[in-house]
């Protein structure tokens, strides 16, 4: 994948990327994911206003669900971030090299004979597991290492995470000096529907064990856990999927801006007669004289296979020369079919770029297509595109 830097990107659109690339991968790359850091960084600011008190840390684990970790990282310690959540030890290189001042926590926890690597980048773990605590404990003790740690609880999950009973049990430990613990958390399994009970069933739990952790900060809530209230918010939240422009709050109309645009090139335009099949299978059908675009994206490219079209059933849809156009048939590893039959003549021509996510497609209409979330669609995309970053620093 081409990573593209470049200042013209804070300010040009969406439409002026191919214009950003270098001539010859402008002239050869089958596709153009560009992400607005820009973007990012106001949906960052947004919750965070929304959250207050709480700080609002960022998610930045799976390269920044996509968007790349790096960049996003650098982009919102410069908005205001002072902490991050990644998931592996590399991850946290990357955030380290990114935000050398913020606070990097682990989510995969604490491993025996990784202790070395959290010092050396002074990034704490999260721990879900007695044995885990002890590994840590006993690490600390051998190298006189202070660095601090977040314990998770399981309020109703059932992931990772302590007890509530294994969690009590740490009260008397806690009262001690130096117990290294700068933070509680739990996190919500339905946060995105609103009226799920699961929703006041975890609150209730985590209120009531993080009380006894006293003067230690405590954490619930991720993206959609922010919009159920400030009750749900404590002294820390931890967007993820909603700085990256997925809707938190899907019973409504999305809050966030959206960051990322997918466009891929025009292979091929082909007529097809009436009554031929168009893919494999050949369970599309030309009902009419039909005009297609072969557009060089497909499921290796993170445009799912289970979005092509079947007769008689809605087909995404990708955006042609202003208009949308449904796909035709199955979609190809590397190949997808466009029926562009009401696109004006001439509007359209071979090596001419499409629009796959923007211009009105977010990645939840994509994402039900797919048949399934916005997550999946965001840390599957592009590998093969070039990259183009607006609004890098």
């Amino acid at each position: 994948m081409n990573l593209i830097s470049d200042p013209k990107t804070v300010s040009a659109g969406y439409d002026d990327t191919a214009a950003m690339l270098d001539a010859r991968t402008r002239d050869s790359t089958p596709g153009i994911l560009t992400i607005d850091l820009d973007a990012i960084a106001a949906n960052w600011s947004s919750l965070d206003s929304r959250a207050v008190p709480a700080e609002c840390a960022a998610v930045v684990k799976a390269d920044a669900y996509g968007c790349g970790l790096t960049q996003v990282t650098r982009r919102l310690a410069i908005a205001g971030c002072k902490t991050f959540f990644v998931a592996t030890l590399d991850e946290a290189k990357l955030a380290r090299k990114a935000a050398r001042n913020a606070t990097i926590y682990v989510l995969d926890g604490f491993f025996a004979n990784c202790g070395d690597a959290f010092a050396e980048l002074n990034c704490r773990p999260v721990i879900g597991d007695l044995g885990e605590l002890a590994e840590w404990q006993a690490f600390r003790g051998a190298s006189g290492w202070r660095g601090a740690a977040a314990i998770q609880i399981d309020t109703g999950m059932n992931r990772l995470g302590l007890t509530i009973a294994e969690a009590q049990s740490l009260l008397p430990w806690i009262q001690m000096e130096d117990h290294g613990i700068a933070l509680v958390m739990s996190h919500l399994s339905s946060s995105e529907d609103i009226n799920h009970p699961a929703n006041t069933r975890q609150l209730d739990s985590f209120r009531g064990i993080a009380s006894l952790f006293s003067g230690i900060p405590a954490s619930l809530a991720s993206s959609s856990g922010i919009f159920l209230g400030p009750q749900f918010q404590f002294d820390m939240v931890r967007p993820g999927a909603a700085l990256y422009g997925i809707n938190p709050t899907p019973e409504a109309d999305t809050p966030m801006h959206p960051v990322v645009n997918l466009k891929a090139r025009v292979a091929q335009i082909r007529d097809v007669p009436k009554g031929e099949t168009v893919g494999y299978g050949g369970i599309w059908t030309a009902h009419r004289p039909t005009k297609l675009a072969i557009v060089t994206a497909g499921y290796a490219d993170g445009y799912f296979r289970a979005a092509g079209s079947i007769d008689g059933m809605r087909s995404a849809e990708v955006i042609v020369a202003g208009q949308r156009c449904p796909v035709a048939g199955r979609i190809s590893m590397d190949l997808m079919a466009i029926d562009i039959t009401e696109v004006p003549d001439g509007a359209m021509r071979r090596g001419q770029f499409v629009t796959l996510i923007g211009d009105g497609i977010t990645v939840d209409e994509l994402a039900q297509h797919f048949d399934t979330i916005g997550y999946e669609v965001l840390t599957s995309l592009g590998r093969r595109f070039a990259r183009v970053y607006r609004g890098e620093v």
